[in-house]
């Protein structure tokens, strides 16, 4: 958490916001607060924000609330190497008789763009992919799918840390803890779109999402999303600057390093064909390093990561994939460290006589 969140969350009234009592009335006002908060960065009205539980609610609460609003065997259109939860609703929709692609991506992670064609209805693209930190062509598929009358979904919650979301989409995830928030997330909703919610109930959250509204995590997150906002440029700069140095250690090691060169500023990840992904993690996180060999969504799997397959990489390769982000704490001195022990983990070993 950034400590302006906890500097926010210190004496947040605990009352239900839906409540008459002057308690109740307190929350309802650090609500409405954190709500105007979130529309202001993002330069929306404070009628399209939802507040979710997590980023993956609001990627689920976009799709399926935008999709069962269509025709059945309507034409939804995403990419190979998606995240998790935008991949499997859309498998969920498939079933539900909606016609779903999932079209390819190139050795970068980057989306073909001549999958989106006339009579498409819903396009879902990621703002940067989760895995390899590759930034993906928002603006040209935004472009393409208002040409054939689609709605687009941006799955931001990998980005808005470090590179400012789009503002022209109709429907964006956030994730509150990719900010710096602890958990929540919320979902901007462009007025005019309409979603089926996914909860039924009261009519909180404009009746989109109902249930008693964690007014704690509304906070955090606005305060996060503001606060990245204000740091973004420094921080951003500086993160760019440590996770070269980590490439170019992973380089040095016999890594290659997959993604874009247009890539989230924190990210380094590389394959190393001769090794697997948990005997690296492991002999790296006796050396005090925590890293993945992944999305952090997928760790407890020992399948290959299904983005780097989608890249075309080999089971070999997509089986020794290292993958290290820097946050708003990493010092360089935590980057020397690293590049120590990432030297002595991944130094090739001696040859036998």
């Amino acid at each position: 958490m950034l400590p302006e969140v906890f500097a926010a969350l210190r004496d947040l009234p605990a009352a239900n916001p839906s409540s008459l009592h002057s308690e109740g009335r307190a929350a309802r006002a650090a609500l409405d607060r954190a709500r105007d908060m979130v529309a202001e960065e993002l330069h929306a009205e404070r009628g399209e924000i939802t507040f979710t539980s997590s980023g993956t609610e609001a990627v689920n609460l976009a799709l399926f609330g935008a999709a069962r609003r269509l025709a059945k065997g309507a034409r939804i259109v995403t990419w190979a190497a998606e995240h998790q939860s935008v991949l499997a609703a859309m498998r969920r929709l498939q079933s539900e008789g909606h016609n779903v692609t999932i079209a390819p991506v190139d050795g970068a992670a980057r989306p073909a763009l001549d999958a989106i064609t006339a009579g498409t209805s819903l396009v879902s693209i990621g703002l940067a992919n989760n895995e390899v930190g590759t930034l993906m062509p928002v603006a040209d598929v935004i472009r393409r799918a208002r040409a054939v009358g689609a709605l687009v979904h941006v799955d931001a919650c990998a980005g808005p840390r470090w590179v400012a979301p789009p503002l022209d989409a109709d429907l964006l995830s956030l994730s509150g803890h990719k900010l710096g928030a602890g958990a929540g997330g919320a979902l901007y909703v462009r007025e005019g779109v309409r979603l089926d919610p996914l909860l039924y109930g009261g009519p909180q959250e404009w009746g989109r999402r109902a249930g008693r509204e964690d007014v704690g995590a509304a906070v955090a997150f606005a305060v996060a999303l503001k606060a990245c906002g204000r740091q973004r440029a420094m921080r951003s700069a500086t993160a760019g600057a440590q996770s070269a140095t980590l490439r170019a250690t992973l380089e040095r090691c016999g890594g290659s390093i997959t993604g874009a060169a247009d890539r989230l500023p924190n990210f380094a990840t590389a394959t190393f064909a001769a090794r697997r992904g948990e005997d690296m993690l492991l002999a790296l996180d006796l050396a005090g390093v925590a890293a993945s060999s992944g999305s952090a969504c997928a760790s407890g799997s020992l399948d290959p990561s299904h983005v780097l397959l989608a890249m075309g990489l080999g089971m070999d390769e997509a089986l020794g994939s290292l993958r290290l982000t820097t946050g708003y704490a990493t010092s360089d001195g935590d980057i020397a460290a690293a590049n120590a022990a990432l030297t002595s983990v991944l130094a090739p070993a001696p040859a036998r006589a």
